[in-house]
């Protein structure tokens, strides 16, 4: 457990606290601070309650029910002292097969809670990603940095992108206190296993060898979803309003290297997997420069050693079959339906 944050006791209203980063972020907050916390979730198939037990009641409820729903955010703002805002649509398969979901939810969703900032004069993070940049080549030296310009490719990333501008509008034209981080790839317990690191463990755990898209050297920057827990109270408690932090942990692996990993870990051949069709506008390489959480704010994770993390996610899932269970089949069976 790491030191304890500030004194007192601050009444957080975490959006999405139901899904993987929100739901670790709400236990990290109740486990390193004396923060009350209240999770707004609509319960989407991303969404599982599963995932909030065992907290304190005394300082955790949850409410269900939509962001975009500007009576019920309204009242919930005036109850809290700060919001974080990690609710959103955020799968790019899905994006591509239905993007409309995307658009109501990441742009209408955070203009929505904007507004009830904008009244009520509430502390307002907003969480985003790294995939607002597009991607970088393979071989380009370079990471993004707050200051590269966006350039989404894919309806995700595109309305995350979209969700990012009307907070830097709001702060700017109205006043809002918000500051905004840009993530790159988290990993770690209670990820839905339509995403790549636990649809794997899930499927050798089921024996199905694994398949990776195109040639399996996309690269993504990794990060343990506890360490975007600890930088993102650490940009609530000190970061300037109106400004943006991007959060990484020198996490690059191709999908490639991730694979062969949870294979060993899991006691088969590393190259026991299959190269698929890679799918439409498949980003190349994303890379995360944080200089700017460390210098200013003094920020550093934990989980350096990604070999580790894997190592404990992989032991997470295979202990906890009961909470990925009933998402499994559905999950595969749609999967199977467009050919993944």
């Amino acid at each position: 457990m790491s030191a304890r944050y500030h004194c007192g006791m601050r009444r957080l209203l975490v959006t999405g606290g139901a899904g993987f980063i929100g739901s670790n972020f709400v236990h990290y907050v109740l486990e390193n601070t004396d923060d009350s916390v209240t999770v707004l979730d609509k319960l989407t198939y991303a969404g599982n309650v599963a995932s909030l037990q065992g907290l304190p009641s005394d300082r955790f409820r949850f409410v269900e029910g939509d962001i975009c729903d500007a009576e019920l955010v309204g009242g919930l703002f005036d109850e809290h002292d700060a919001v974080v805002h990690y609710a959103a649509e955020s799968h790019n398969d899905n994006s591509l097969s239905g993007p409309a979901p995307f658009v109501q939810t990441n742009l209408i969703g955070t203009f929505t809670l904007l507004e009830a900032a904008r009244r009520s004069g509430i502390r307002f993070h907003h969480i985003s990603t790294d995939e607002v940049y597009g991607d970088l080549e393979l071989d380009d030296p370079a990471r993004f940095t707050e200051q590269t310009p966006y350039n989404p490719s894919s309806p995700y990333s595109s309305t995350k992108a979209g969700s990012d501008l009307l907070v830097r509008a709001w702060v700017r034209s109205f006043g809002v206190q918000a500051t905004i981080s840009n993530c790159s790839n988290n990993y770690g317990p209670r990820q839905h296993v339509e995403k790549f690191i636990p649809r794997q463990i899930t499927n050798l755990i089921d024996g199905v060898r694994p398949r990776l898209y195109g040639d399996g050297l996309n690269v993504r920057d990794w990060i343990h979803a506890d360490d975007h827990s600890s930088a993102v109270l650490r940009i609530l408690d000190a970061g300037t309003i109106g400004e943006t932090y991007l959060i990484g942990a020198d996490g690059e692996k191709t999908n490639r290297q991730v694979i062969e990993l949870i294979l060993q870990e899991m006691g088969r051949p590393a190259d026991d997997y299959d190269l698929v069709t890679d799918r439409a506008g498949h980003d190349r390489r994303y890379a995360i420069d944080w200089t700017r959480l460390r210098d200013e704010l003094g920020w550093t994770p934990q989980f350096s050693d990604f070999s580790a993390g894997i190592v404990d996610t992989v032991r997470w899932y295979r202990e906890n079959e009961d909470w990925w269970r009933p998402q499994k089949s559905a999950t595969e069976r749609k999967y199977a339906e467009t050919g993944q």
